[in-house]
């Protein structure tokens, strides 16, 4: 679970802040997702892949980024299963050795 280690976790999408919160009820999340419709800061961190060859212009891909205390980029996941993300992200959290939260 995420949530045992000393990390803040939330979602990045391209979407609306409404399509972002249908999103997130539907699916109870329970951490941020933050909306970013202008692509800004998708496009600052390199994540538009251009199909507009399919009609569908940018779009993000899924990336995990892991980012220390300190702001700098630990680690990227560009293969990210979303079916196994969760798993994914604690089995990642524990090679980068995030230690775990005080809380739990």
């Amino acid at each position: 679970m995420i949530r045992a280690f000393d990390t803040a976790y939330f979602m990045i999408s391209t979407d609306t802040l409404a399509d972002n919160t249908a999103f997130a009820q539907k699916e109870s999340a329970d951490f941020p997702i933050l909306a970013d419709p202008t692509k800004e800061v998708a496009k600052k961190y390199g994540v538009l892949a251009d199909y507009s060859r399919f009609k569908l212009g940018e779009l993000a891909s899924r990336w995990t980024f892991y980012i220390g205390a300190d702001g700098k980029i630990l680690d990227i996941d560009r293969k990210v299963n979303p079916g196994s993300s969760g798993e994914d992200v604690v089995t990642h959290l524990k090679a980068l050795k995030i230690p775990s939260s005080k809380t739990q």
